[in-house]
């Protein structure tokens, strides 16, 4: 039997997962890691303490199994994107720690760069926006305030890379310096139509070209980790790629109009283009879904930057409850949402709206409102946001979508699921494999391995989903959109 571990490195936790060949979810142990807060926007991980959680994990979920430990046939690894860390080449050491792609340190940098005219050169070249959700800004803000390791950066002595690359590094004992496609393609630096590092990109946020990781497919051979020493032989890195991305090649979204969302901290919309961009799009962003055998696949993305960690808030902050499995039966213990609107711009809005200026709302209180309107309304400002990308994805494509394939801790809130399908007129098809990342990532492995020739025979795997269909009545849910319509607005022109 073929067994395949997987690291799922994610912005909460670090996930060790292991599947058999037909995608059967094994076993998983999960280690999470503390969010630091330095300012109010900004948002960091500690980088060792990720790479001590993956080796944690892992070692944790072996020593659980050993018996599969033998017929393990590779790693395969699945990262938050856009997080990033300059570490030490000697070493692998984080020289700072993990600067999150939800923090906002950036934002006085990308609106210069807006107001000077760069915008538009930036899109043409990377498919994306200027904008702090991605590395580049803060990584300059990183090596502006701090030129002993802007020196580093230039010397090579200190490498930058996305979340893949350092624990790559470092499982590889520093023989591997890599990335792939999908992380690269979110950095800001990556020409989405020559495939590869950009000089013009790089000079334009002032970043030496010396330290950057070889962009390699997501199928390819990243090296041989033992995991320092956890297995007494070394097994492959084979499947590497970005957690969103992997989630829409798991979900066997492999023709052009098919899409997905992954609801996680933030959650993200993938809309396969096929091998056409849609570089004229305004309220998405086009990205890389995967480079296989030297031809890339585009994907027009929506990003959400705070769905899931809306709830968290509502937990962690507010504390009107103890776990996120409460928020369904207290959604549900009332009819309807009593005029109550979170807008959750917690770090600003993403896409379609792009204002990292504004800020989070609730709207629509009165003296009869409870917690439980809160929590509903925190629940009912996932699918708002998820259905408002939606849309401007669907208008940019100039594609009809017939459903919307979904994954992500989320997906286990029957409410959500629900009210996603209604307010989007479109049928939702929640996958019951949860972890669902991680086996994109592994699906990758096994073409890299060449234990599945091509995407047909990927795509015959089996898949099983839960189906959600639109159900609520029309006139309703155009009122539901006119109250939120005019919460955001509030939110947008205070």
């Amino acid at each position: 039997m073929s067994i395949f571990l997987a690291i799922d490195q994610s912005t909460s936790a670090t996930k060790a997962i292991l599947f058999n060949g037909s995608g059967e979810l094994l076993d998983q142990i999960a280690w999470p890691h503390d969010q630091i807060y330095p300012r109010p926007g900004w948002v960091e991980h500690d980088a060792q303490v990720i790479y001590k959680n993956t080796l944690r994990a892992a070692g944790a979920l072996l020593q659980k199994h050993p018996q599969w430990i033998p017929e393990i046939n590779c790693l395969s690894i699945t990262n938050q994107r856009e997080t990033f860390v300059l570490f030490d080449r000697s070493t692998g050491e984080p020289l700072y720690n993990a600067i999150v792609w939800q923090c906002r340190r950036g934002e006085a940098l990308c609106s210069k760069l807006e107001a000077s005219g760069y915008g538009q050169r930036v899109h043409e070249l990377t498919g994306l926006k200027i904008d702090t959700y991605f590395p580049a800004s803060k990584l300059r803000w990183l090596l502006d305030e701090r030129p002993d390791l802007r020196q580093k950066l230039a010397d090579g002595s200190a490498l930058f890379g996305t979340i893949d690359t350092y624990l790559i590094y470092r499982l590889t004992d520093g023989q591997v310096f890599a990335t792939d496609h999908t992380n690269a393609s979110r950095t800001l630096f990556y020409d989405i139509n020559q495939l590869n590092w950009n000089t013009e990109l790089l000079q334009l946020f002032d970043i030496s070209t010396h330290s950057l990781a070889e962009i390699r497919e997501s199928s390819a051979d990243f090296g041989q980790t033992n995991l320092d020493g956890l297995l007494t032989h070394p097994i492959k890195i084979r499947g590497v790629m970005g957690d969103s991305q992997a989630a829409l090649f798991a979900q066997r979204c492999f023709s052009p109009g098919s899409a997905k969302v992954t609801f996680g901290t933030g959650s993200s919309l993938l809309l396969n283009l096929g091998t056409e961009q849609a570089l004229d799009a305004h309220g998405s962003v086009t990205t890389i879904a995967w480079v296989l055998y030297g031809r890339p696949t585009y994907a027009l993305e929506g990003i959400t930057n705070f769905t899931g960690a809306t709830i968290a808030w509502v937990r962690d902050q507010l504390e009107l409850i103890h776990s996120t499995e409460e928020a369904e039966p207290l959604a549900t213990a009332i009819p309807d949402n009593g005029g109550v609107y979170l807008v959750p711009a917690f770090v600003g809005l993403s896409a379609p709206y792009w204002r990292s200026d504004v800020r989070a709302a609730i709207t629509g209180l009165t003296p009869a409102s409870t917690k439980n309107h809160v929590v509903r309304a925190a629940l009912e400002s996932i699918a708002y946001i998820i259905n408002d990308a939606l849309k401007q994805m669907e208008s940019e494509a100039g594609l009809q979508l017939l459903a919307i394939h979904a994954d992500g801790g989320a997906t286990r809130n029957k409410f959500l699921m629900q009210f996603v399908a209604d307010i989007s007129g479109h049928i939702v098809r929640a996958s019951r494999l949860v972890e669902l990342s991680a086996f994109g990532a592994v699906m990758m492995g096994m073409l890299g391995l060449g234990i599945v020739p091509n995407l047909e025979q990927l795509g015959q795997l089996p898949a099983f989903y839960t189906e959600y269909k639109p159900i609520q009545n029309p006139a309703e849910v155009a009122a539901l959109l006119a109250g939120w319509d005019k919460a955001v607005r509030q939110v947008l022109n205070p």
